[in-house]
This record gives C-alpha cells, structure tokens and sequence, in this order.
C-alpha cells in the first residue's frame, strides 16, 4: 500500500496500489488458503465458489474506483489518514490472521467437537477473528479514503457482528464453563 501512493502522480499512483495486490491479499487468504487449512468437517465447496465469486465482483469495484476514479495528492503517503488507515489495516489483518490460526488449532485433523477458542483476542472476546476483518477493512477504507471501501467495511460490520453474537451465544448456552467477562466481538465494549 505504501508504494502506491508515495512519489507518483494522482491516478498513476492507485493505478500502481492496485496492481500490486495489496487489497486482496486478505480475500485471497480467506478464500483460496483458510478453507484448506480447517480441520474437522469438509469446506463446502458450494461456500469457496460463492466466496470466490464475491471477492472477484469486490476486488473489481474497490480497484476500479482506485483505478479510474479516486485522485489523492502527492503527499497522500504522509496524510493522517492514509498513513492511520494503514496501520489499522496491517493490525486487523494480523489478528484476523492470528485468530484463524488459533481457531484451525482447535482441532486434531477428523475431529468435529467444537471447542473453546483460547488466546490471542480470543481472551477477550468471543468473535476475534470478525473483529480483526471489521478492524482490517476499515483501516482500508481510511488508508484510501473512499465510498465504495467505507460501504464495504460497513457492510463486513453489518454481515458478520451478528454472526459474532450467534457465535458468542451459542458458546455461552453450550459450554457452561465458557468464561462469563468475555465480550462478543469489541474487547472490553460489546
């Protein structure tokens, strides 16, 4: 992200974030790398062509609006917001990272129990995972200080806090030993 916004002209300079990749390495990891790793039940493929679908149609409306729409100044790489955005971005991608890892953990290979998640975010809250995705996208939406990302991060808060809430009910009424101070998706908040 760094490079596409540093030292070059206006559109030229999304035009080079874009093609670097740097939006969708996190669709990528969700969709092509984190359904191979799971353990337990089988991936639904019905879910990676869907995912698939999805992150190609996204990918295509952020890069486009990058592409041939947004215009930042020369000094973008040096704006609060880009430079704020970024680091959110990296942070959320981190522990949307770690907290997969954590999860995959949770299970010998055949295994199909659901268990307590421990660690990392998780300590905190039930949804650490969602929680580092809504963190992610919105550092992206700031760092780039555009509509179509603000919608999408909206939109990831609206689809998957509620998924975060089902989950955080589903531990407490299964697990009578699931820790009572735990949060549903914002540590210390909610």
């Amino acid at each position: 992200m760094w490079s596409a916004y540093c030292g070059q002209e206006k559109r030229s300079a999304c035009r080079a974030g874009s093609s670097a990749g740097h939006p969708s390495k996190p669709w990528e990891h969700a969709t092509f790398i984190y359904p191979f790793l799971t353990r337990g039940r089988p991936f639904p493929l019905q879910l990676l062509f869907f995912g698939t679908l999805f992150c190609i149609y996204n990918g295509f409306l952020q890069g486009y609006y990058l592409i041939y729409c947004a215009e930042y100044p020369n000094d973008w790489c040096t704006d609060i917001r880009f430079t704020s955005g970024l680091l959110l971005f990296l942070l959320g991608m981190g522990i949307n990272i770690h907290s997969d890892l954590l999860l995959r953990q949770l299970r010998k290979p055949g295994e199909v129990t659901y268990k307590i998640p421990q660690g990392g975010l998780f300590t905190y809250v039930s949804g650490a995972n969602y929680f580092g995705e809504i963190v992610e996208w919105f550092g992206f939406a700031i760092a780039t200080w555009s509509l179509p990302a603000f919608a999408f991060a909206f939109f990831t808060l609206c689809c998957i806090g509620p998924r975060a809430y089902h989950h955080h009910r589903y531990y407490l009424k299964t697990f009578t030993d699931y820790p009572k101070s735990r949060k549903v998706l914002i540590p210390f908040v909610f």
